[in-house]
């Protein structure tokens, strides 16, 4: 079979079996049956059931299992069902935690889902875009997006934007006419693609593939295939998971053979190597890294960016290089008019002048020499086009009265080869040609000019003065449009040789102004380490003037066109990639070498983009940003954060909120590894010493399930400090067990470690080992809990107060309560292996376990002062 574009009309319709009056609601449905949906497939998804069994794929959780087996066989049972609950209880979270982000993402992509309108059974109706079939005739009109791939079967001056399959950004004029030979897709005239948008005319246009069939379908299935890289945290976690679990391993060996040594039972011996592997094991580490990374994505999603993947919540705090996109990102996609040259002057939109006849014929060629609208405060059609509908109504003309008593007589579209656009309308009784263009073009064919004096020769004198004005305006990132008309000869016909001998009305500037806050979310970027770059398909003295406007581009700074950066060698890019701030006229493959680039200096890269031909760039960079108003489905799937809003300022929040996850990961990591070091050396102690063991393998279950994982979150929420940006970006390089974090492990549980032995010896003294171990249990249980409150930041609580995190409050409340629980409750005294105490031992239970806090207070408030 012959190719779509290669068919004629005739022979589309019928391999299709289809006629112009489109399928019936009953063949519609058949098709949708057997085609499947008009979407596009993410990847293969993991079963609940594949993502709950990876949770096991642990050493620090098989280490567990290996511990529970053991207790088994020592015929301890209580804490084999503890231990065993723990494990599948880690899962458990685990996968729901993986489930609900998935459901996020689907949530979001059923919010932008297209609609289509379709001819079925001769009438016309709007539906959804995923029940679009093969052989649906769709109409297609300005501002649509095409939603399947299709063959054009009528054209009205249709224009197509597909810049997010091809990269251009200029609208491809498309014809029914058939095509002989092969062509590649841009050339394809006769075709429309899925995910293109229809910007000019209209058109009727027949389905030839939809879903993972389109020629988008085909990128989303490359896409799906590529790999991705692990977080910095992720590494971090890995590497220092397999160190801890190697060091355990080696202690629990040393114990055993100690404890062999000192002739004590084989099965005993085992017991104290078990418990000082649960000891060590931070069994909530990996669900409370997760809950703190799926609350901080909570946050951002209320703050407009929606993270996909949990482990990017991190990787965002690294960020040091950020790539954004101009238009709608940093401004607001909106073409606004600025400033405005009539009658040798320039003025601003506002003074026009409707009983100004020269103002007033302006204002008719802009609105009438226009095919744009604006219905419900919405454009439709060309941004620029609408720009001068909104300037025209701020000023009080009905531009759809005027288009009402006057009607169109001609017209000659606009193309890019002839950069205008006539058309010729009855003004006070006389046929005018109106015509609007690029000012290189026009002012080759005008011969005259209006002022307020009226109309007279145009002179070189006046073509200088237009053109220095014209240049002004350009050189501070203005796109400029200028306007002529003269009276129509008798009984002329409107043809290309209509457009000379004009009488010149004056030049409209306009800008896609910044957004209010981009200049403040710039300065923010700097003031933390992060060079901002701005990336656009505009032209390099536009993109230059507004990002000089945000603070973007600095003295010093340069701007690189596409084809500029084409022609650098990779170790020119290199010497110069730190003083280039501006990128203009890229096409995908520039954007994927600059990441590159910024990666082989040891950057972490964040690239916005919206297109599809963004896709791979997204995907290389470490944090792909997609837009979640203007951005393609191919687009949102390679990111791996959406803002829901397309602002930069957005990235901004989220960088500062992915710093704060990762302080507070540190943070809550430095809790619990610090109370499992006092753990550690208790039973090392106690083993090296020959005392009886100093917990039940119970005991640290329930310190490290319990009472560790509420402060643990609770430290997760701690709010961020006002001097977070200020910091520089982390290395990424830097792993978490620095030598700061370490010293401060070891101190900080070392005193946590003499308090419990020291109540441990005083239970010894005072009634056996019973008493001892439920002293050392108590009081590590409760000096872990006040120890919260040291982890919380690296300032002391009084400069931070409580006020500030209400959940380290109720994490210490609910964990005090939960111990005296065990303490006094007979049957869970019973199962925790707990002695009775006196009122004495219970009173110096709580002063020695609030000792070590008080002192590691004390350092900070030096260290502040």
């Amino acid at each position: 079979m012959k190719e779509w574009y290669q068919q004629t009309e005739k022979e589309v319709l019928e391999n299709l079996h289809v006629t112009k009056d489109g399928h019936t609601a009953e063949a519609a449905a058949s098709i949708l049956g057997s085609k499947g949906e008009n979407v596009l497939e993410a990847g293969k998804r993991k079963s609940t059931l594949e993502v709950f069994l990876s949770q096991f794929a642990d050493l620090l959780v098989i280490i567990l299992i290996i511990a529970a087996i053991i207790s088994m066989m020592t015929g301890n049972s209580e804490s084999t069902i503890v231990i065993v609950a723990v494990i599948i209880l880690n899962a458990i979270l685990g996968t729901v935690e993986h489930k609900k982000a998935e459901k996020s993402l689907d949530s979001l992509k059923s919010l932008s889902s297209p609609t289509a309108k379709v001819i079925r059974g001769g009438q016309k109706m709007e539906i959804d875009s995923k029940d679009v079939v093969p052989g649906d005739i769709l109409i297609l009109e300005a501002g649509d997006l095409v939603v399947a791939d299709g063959r054009v079967l009528n054209s009205y001056s249709l224009q197509v934007n597909e810049s997010s399959l091809t990269g251009e950004s200029t609208s491809v004029d498309k014809t029914e006419d058939v095509i002989d030979g092969e062509v590649p897709l841009a050339d394809r005239t006769n075709m429309v693609y899925s995910s293109s948008l229809v910007t000019y005319g209209r058109a009727v246009v027949v389905v030839t593939a939809t879903g993972m069939d389109t020629e988008i379908g085909k990128i989303a299935s490359l896409m799906n295939a590529t790999k991705e890289k692990k977080t910095p945290l992720q590494v971090s976690l890995d590497q220092f998971s397999s160190k801890l679990a190697m060091v355990i391993m080696i202690i629990c060996a040393v114990v055993f053979v100690l404890s062999l040594y000192r002739k004590m039972p084989v099965l005993d011996s085992l017991m104290f190597a078990v418990a000082l592997a649960v000891a060590a094991i931070p069994e909530a580490l990996s669900s409370i890294v997760t809950i703190v990374q799926a609350m901080g994505t909570q946050k951002m999603a209320k703050e407009h960016a929606i993270i996909k993947e949990l482990k990017a919540v991190e990787s965002l705090g690294c960020v040091s290089v950020i790539c954004s996109d101009k238009t709608g990102t940093l401004t607001q996609n909106k073409m606004t008019v600025q400033n405005i040259y009539i009658d040798q002057k320039v003025i601003a939109p506002k003074d026009l002048d409707l009983k100004n006849q020269l103002h007033r014929y302006l204002l008719y060629d802009a609105i009438l020499t226009n095919d744009s609208t604006i219905v419900d405060g919405k454009g439709i059609g060309d941004p620029t086009e609408y720009a001068l509908i909104e300037m025209a109504r701020r000023i009080q003309l009905p531009d759809t009265a005027i288009r009402d008593m006057m009607t169109r007589i001609e017209e000659i579209p606009f193309d890019s080869d002839r950069k205008l656009m006539t058309t010729k309308y009855r003004l006070h009784g006389v046929e005018t040609i109106l015509t609007k263009g690029a000012l290189d073009v026009l002012l080759d064919r005008t011969t005259h000019i209006r002022t307020s004096e009226g109309i007279r020769e145009l002179t070189e004198d006046d073509k200088g003065e237009i053109l220095e004005q014209n240049l002004h305006f350009s050189e501070n990132g203005l796109r400029v449009l200028a306007f002529a008309y003269r009276e129509a000869e008798e009984n002329e016909t409107l043809s290309l040789d209509s457009e000379d001998n004009y009488i010149f009305l004056g030049l409209i500037s306009m800008i896609d102004p910044p957004r209010e806050e981009s200049k403040d979310a710039v300065a923010d970027a700097k003031r933390a380490g992060i060079k901002p770059i701005m990336i656009t398909g505009d032209h390099k003295i536009t993109a230059t003037a507004i990002a000089k406007q945000i603070g973007i581009f600095e003295d010093g700074d340069m701007a690189v066109t596409g084809t500029e950066l084409d022609a650098m060698t990779d170790e020119e890019l290199d010497q110069n990639i730190a003083k280039i701030s501006v990128y203009a006229r890229v096409s995908p493959e520039n954007k994927i070498r600059i990441v590159d680039a910024w990666q082989r200096r040891g950057n972490v890269v964040s690239m916005t983009g919206d297109g599809v031909n963004d896709a791979p760039a997204l995907k290389k960079a470490d944090i792909g940003v997609a837009m979640g108003i203007t951005g393609t489905e191919v687009s949102k799937d390679a990111a791996s954060m959406i803002l829901t809003d397309d602002n930069f300022a957005t990235i901004i929040k989220a960088v500062a909120n992915g710093r704060n996850v990762y302080r507070n990961i540190k943070n809550a990591i430095q809790f619990l590894l610090s109370g499992n070091m006092a753990g550690i050396l208790s039973v090392l102690y106690t083993s090296i010493r020959a005392l009886p063991v100093p917990f039940a393998p119970v005991h640290l279950l329930f310190i490290n399930l319990l009472t560790d994982s509420l402060p643990a979150i609770a430290i997760g929420m701690e709010p961020a400090e006002k001097d977070l940006l200020a910091e520089k970006p982390r290395d990424p390089k830097e792993g978490i067990l620095t030598k700061e974090f370490m010293t401060n492990i070891l101190l900080q549980g070392g005193l946590i470690a003499v308090v419990t032995m020291i109540a441990f010896h005083m239970g010894l003294d005072q009634g056996g080992a019973k008493l001892a171990s439920t002293m050392a249990f108590a009081t590590l249980t409760a000096a872990r809990l006040f120890h919260g409150f040291n982890c919380r930041s690296k300032h002391s609580i009084f400069r931070l107060g409580f006020s500030g995190n209400w959940y380290s409050l109720g994490a210490f409340a609910v964990g005090m309560i939960l111990l005296n629980l065990v303490l006094f409750v007979p049957v869970l005294k019973r199962l925790f292996l707990v002695a009775a105490l006196t009122p004495m031992q219970f009173g110096m239970i709580y002063l020695l376990a609030v000792i070590p806090t008080v002192i590691i207070q004390i350092v900070k408030v030096i260290r502040e002062h």
